[in-house]
């Protein structure tokens, strides 16, 4: 009696798990084809195939024509933008030493600063906006303690582009820990006792051996900073300004509010091209961390 080679028994196996492999893979895939890229397309196809004057379906540009020549519509876009690139610089300043300490940290209070840059997560945005207004809006806790210090009192942030930044911020605040703390992971503890060892100081180890390190995951963490941030309804919607808005707010109210569902669906696309350039930076930190694999 002989026995069949290792390797045909190998592959028989491997092509037997094929097809569960790929019937598994099957339902998430039709899933997201036809909740996300279905959608996407139809609503590229409902802005660019319109009914013209004489009442004949053709190519229009004629919704992304008055986007782009509206004051109005193109101030909403600004202001998203520099939200959003705000934010994201101000997480990266705050997050960065955040995430360093609790990598390197031994004490425990670095427990209690790991809980408290996590404890954002776990509260809703609609929490987060009301908190907002009872201590930074109009006679709020802030406006009474200065009050009863006899100090002057500051301009709100709420009602102001400052607003939903501040609490957008709050708000990333423990994804872009984490993400940056699990980079970290990958700097040894040898490798900084070695330049240490060879006389390196904070800002050379930072430089030299820590950042170089964790590039991919800083490009991951604002990748999904910003895009959480663009495409934010409620922050905004609660504690921004009433004009101009936030493409979020904006999207609803041209919707709901002035029944323009072209027009409305226009800014969905639009908002969607620029998520999809700042979402290339997190598909460039996969390829390239697959290829160094």
């Amino acid at each position: 009696m002989s026995l069949a080679p290792a390797s045909d028994i190998v592959g028989t196996q491997k092509s037997r798990g094929r097809p569960l492999g790929l019937l598994l893979v099957a339902l998430p895939v039709l899933l997201v084809f036809w909740m996300v890229i279905f959608p996407i397309i139809s609503a590229v196809v409902t802005t660019l195939w319109q009914k013209g004057s004489d009442g004949q379906y053709g190519l229009s540009l004629r919704t992304y024509q008055f986007f782009f020549s509206d004051p109005y519509s193109l101030s909403n876009l600004w202001l998203t933008l520099w939200v959003t690139i705000v934010a994201a610089i101000i997480l990266l300043v705050v997050c960065l030493p955040i995430a360093l300490y609790l990598r390197f940290a031994k004490s425990r209070l670095a427990s209690y600063v790991q809980g408290l840059s996590i404890f954002p997560l776990f509260v809703p945005s609609i929490i987060l906006s009301f908190a907002f207004i009872r201590v930074l809006g109009p006679n709020g806790a802030f406006d009474i303690i200065l009050n009863a210090l006899h100090l002057p009192k500051i301009r709100t942030p709420y009602l102001t582009p400052w607003g939903p930044l501040i609490g957008l911020v709050w708000d990333h605040i423990p994804l872009t820990v984490l993400i940056l703390l699990a980079g970290l992971g990958a700097v040894s503890d040898a490798s900084i006792e070695a330049a240490r060892d060879v006389g390196a100081g904070r800002g050379r180890l930072l430089w030299h051996i820590i950042l170089p390190r964790i590039g991919n995951s800083i490009l991951v963490a604002l990748s999904f900073s910003v895009l959480g941030i663009f495409s934010a309804f409620t922050l905004p919607y609660v504690l921004g300004p009433a004009a101009p808005e936030m493409m979020g707010p904006f999207m609803q109210r041209t919707f709901r509010d002035l029944y323009d569902p072209d027009n409305a669906i226009t800014q969905a696309v639009i908002s969607f091209f620029f998520c999809i350039a700042f979402g290339l930076f997190y598909v460039r930190s996969v390829v390239k961390n697959q290829r160094a694999r």
